[in-house]
């Protein structure tokens, strides 16, 4: 079977010849559908994050996946079952994590992520996966259900949040995305949706005319652009933010988050940044998340029952959201193109066969 993946020292993605896998005991044999690109696929194949297999002389990429169920072997699923593969594996033998069903609250080194960190992720025309790590999703979403991994990440990071807030009667109202690529579109959409805020802003650094923009507005939501008004000055500029949702990796954005706070709010940190010293008034920044009760939370990666959420969730977001949030799907013969990044790109993915083909 064919697959995408980066060789060993390679700098680039490439489509590999793999052997089809066979099932083992409490797997299921899946047909990959499609397959999402994001900044973390970028990260890999750059090599400045995760490692390949040991030993592997090539990385099959891939952790945003949709497929039907070829073979169920003697798991709870039927052939024809649309499923999205949660990303976190055990490193050899389970753990405590993987036990309680809470794999993304381990810490580094007692875990594999498929596509990611020591195990080969689902960019091929076939994967298999043990039951436990497969959610199932409805027929309808098909198309647009390798968003169900990105869309669980968002519903993990909410989740930390609203639980930081469960001491006290926490009605937000307002809540600030910081990034406005595909996930904090996601998780913007996802906000106005399913948790009903009435003011909801997003930031970002482009001009307009842009798509993203677009989408923002689109939404009901206001465009905050960075370099006119920084993080730490929304509040004044706008108003306090009840939740702030980061998303961009910048470092001093986990700072300026605690000064666009509401008193009372809480905001959650998913971006993954590069060492950077620089000079924060400690002090005053400690003052405030004491004084005011506001919290940061950090979040990675998501669980069954986040995959679970976000399938629930994606159906009843916007089609016409949705169809502009996918810039691109690219058969494998054009798969390159799904790499491609500009100003025009927001969400893309690899297709490897069709829905209809199940029939």
């Amino acid at each position: 079977m064919k697959a995408i993946a980066v060789e060993r020292e390679g700098d680039r993605p490439v489509v590999v010849e793999r052997e089809r896998p066979t099932l083992t005991a409490g797997e299921a044999l899946v047909r990959t559908l499609r397959v999402g690109v994001d900044g973390t696929d970028h990260d890999v194949i750059a090599g400045t994050h995760g490692s390949p297999p040991g030993g592997a002389d090539h990385f099959v990429l891939g952790h945003e996946a949709v497929g039907v169920v070829e073979e169920a072997g003697e798991t709870r699923f039927s052939p024809g079952d649309v499923v999205v593969p949660t990303v976190r594996r055990p490193p050899g033998e389970s753990n405590e994590y993987f036990e309680r069903g809470e794999p993304d609250m381990a810490p580094s080194g007692t875990y594999h992520e498929r596509g990611i960190l020591g195990e080969h992720g689902f960019m091929a025309e076939y994967f298999t996966s043990p039951e436990e790590f497969l959610v199932r999703i409805p027929d309808s979403i098909a198309d647009v259900g390798f968003l169900v991994e990105p869309l669980s990440v968002a519903e993990k990071a909410i989740d930390l949040a609203y639980a930081s807030r469960s001491s006290f009667d926490w009605a937000p109202e307002s809540a600030l995305v910081l990034g406005n690529g595909g996930l904090g579109l996601l998780t913007l959409a996802l906000l106005d949706d399913a948790y009903d805020y009435d003011r909801l802003y997003c930031l970002g650094r482009r001009d307009r005319p842009d798509p993203t923009i677009d989408i923002i507005e689109d939404l009901g939501a206001t465009y905050v652009d960075s370099r006119e008004t920084p993080v730490d000055a929304v509040a004044a500029e706008h108003e306090p933010m009840d939740l702030v949702f980061e998303a961009t990796g910048y470092a001093k954005h986990a700072f300026e988050t605690i000064e666009a706070l509401a008193p009372n709010g809480v905001g959650a940190l998913l971006g993954v940044p590069e060492p950077w010293e620089f000079e924060v008034d400690g002090g005053r920044l400690h003052r405030e998340l004491v004084l005011q009760n506001k919290a940061l939370v950090g979040s990675v990666n998501s669980n069954v029952r986040h995959f679970a959420a976000a399938a629930e969730a994606l159906p009843s977001l916007p089609a016409e959201f949705l169809d502009v949030l996918v810039t691109g799907v690219y058969d494998l013969d054009d798969f390159e193109a799904a790499f491609e990044d500009d100003d025009t790109t927001i969400k893309t993915a690899v297709q490897f066969s069709s829905y209809e083909e199940r029939r």
